[in-house]
C-alpha cells in the first residue's frame, strides 16, 4: 500500500506566496525514512520540492522539520512508525522560524539567541600555562546537554515563542547552562544576570515540548530550572519570576496545596498594583464562572500538612 504524504507547500516566488499543502502517493519501504521519502519525492515526482539536508545520520541536525504535527529529524524518523490508518503522512517546516521555500526555514534567529548567551568558555584569573584543567567528575554531568546538535526542533515546539518572540528559547538556555555549570568558567554571575531579565530563564511555560522533540534527549526544560536554581543560589536580584518560584514553594509547604490569589498576590506585591489590576477582568470572569480559588485564612492547610512540610526540611539538609 503507498503513502501519502501530504507535505506544506510555500514558494515567495510564486503569484500569490501562499501556504498550501500538496500530496504525493509513494511506495516506501520498510526502511525508508521520512527524509528517504522526501528525497524520492523530489528526484522522481516533483524536482521544485525543497528540503534541506547533510548527514542522514542524526548529527548534523538540518534536516529537522515538523512530522505528525511534532518537530523532529527526518532522517531518523522511519515512515513505517508514523502512518495513519489512512496512510498519510503529514510534513510541515519547522515552527518559529520564518519560512524560505517549503520544508527550508531561516535559522538566522536561532543563531541570533544561541550567540546572544556568548557561548564560549569566559574563564576567570591568570591564564594557565597549558590547558585548563577539569576533573572527569566535574564535567560529567554535562554531557547531555553537550550532545546538542543545534538542529532547532526545541525551538519550533516551544510555546512560549510561540506569542513571545523576544524569549531566547530552550537552545540557548541549554546552551547557557553548559557554560554556567562548567567549572572552567568564571562568569557565572554576569550570565545570571543577563538571564534574569525579560525574555530570559523565567519566560518558560514548562510545557516540556522541547524534552518530548529532541533528538538527543539534551532535556533543555530541565536545565532551565537548573539556571534558575542557579540564580537564586548565586543571590540574582529578586525578579517576578524568581518570587513566584519561591512563594509557590513556600505555600505548598506551609498549606499543601496553591493558594493562586495569595501566590499573584505575593509575587507581584504591593510596587506592582498596576501589573496585578491588570488580572482584574481576567479574575472577575474566573469568579463568575465559579473558577476562582478560595484564597487567605479561608484556603487551609491539607491534612497531613506535616509530611509535607517534613519534606521541605529533608531536602534543605540534602548537599
Amino acid at each position: 500500500m503507498p503513502t501519502t504524504f501530504r507535505i506544506k507547500r510555500f514558494n515567495p516566488e510564486s503569484e500569490s506566496p501562499q501556504p498550501y499543502f500538496q500530496e504525493y502517493e509513494l511506495e516506501t519501504e520498510q526502511s525508508d525514512t521520512v527524509l528517504d521519502a522526501l528525497i524520492k519525492i523530489r528526484e522522481s515526482v516533483d524536482e521544485s520540492l525543497a528540503l534541506r539536508c547533510s548527514c542522514r545520520g542524526a548529527i548534523c541536525g538540518s534536516c529537522g522539520m515538523r512530522i505528525n504535527g511534532h518537530a523532529t529529524l527526518a532522517c531518523k524518523t522511519k515512515v513505517v512508525s508514523l502512518e495513519s490508518p489512512d496512510g498519510t503522512v503529514q510534513v510541515e517546516p519547522m515552527n518559529n522560524m520564518p519560512v524560505i521555500k517549503d520544508l527550508v526555514t531561516d535559522m538566522g534567529g536561532f543563531w541570533d539567541k544561541i550567540r546572544q548567551v556568548q557561548p564560549w568558555l569566559q574563564p576567570a584569573g591568570p591564564k594557565p600555562d597549558a590547558e585548563y584543567i577539569a576533573s572527569p567528575e566535574s564535567m560529567k554531568h554535562l554531557t547531555g546537554v553537550m550532545g546538542c546538535i543545534m538542529c532547532g526542533a526545541c525551538v519550533s515546539d516551544c510555546a512560549a515563542l510561540e506569542v513571545d518572540h523576544q524569549f531566547i528559547g530552550p537552545a540557548a538556555l541549554a546552551k547557557a547552562y553548559r557554560f554556567v555549570a562548567d567549572p572552567r568558567d568564571g562568569a557565572s554571575d554576569s550570565r545570571l544576570l543577563a538571564l534574569n531579565t525579560p525574555g530570559g530563564m523565567w519566560d518558560c511555560t514548562r510545557c516540556m515540548e522541547c524534552i518530548e522533540v529532541c533528538p538527543k534527549e539534551v532535556g533543555a526544560m530541565d536545565r532551565i530550572m537548573d539556571l534558575r536554581a542557579k540564580g537564586i543560589d548565586h543571590g540574582i536580584p529578586s525578579t517576578c519570576g524568581s518570587r513566584h518560584a519561591e512563594v509557590f514553594a513556600d505555600l505548598i509547604e506551609h498549606k499543601g496545596r496553591l493558594d493562586e490569589p495569595l501566590l499573584a498576590m505575593r509575587t507581584f506585591g504591593l510596587k506592582n498594583i498596576g501589573q496585578m489590576l491588570s488580572f482584574l477582568p481576567m479574575t472577575l470572569r474566573a469568579l463568575v464562572r465559579g473558577k476562582l480559588p478560595r484564597s487567605g485564612p479561608l484556603h487551609r492547610a491539607i491534612p497531613g500538612i506535616d509530611r509535607i512540610r517534613r519534606l521541605f526540611r529533608h531536602t534543605r539538609n540534602l548537599p
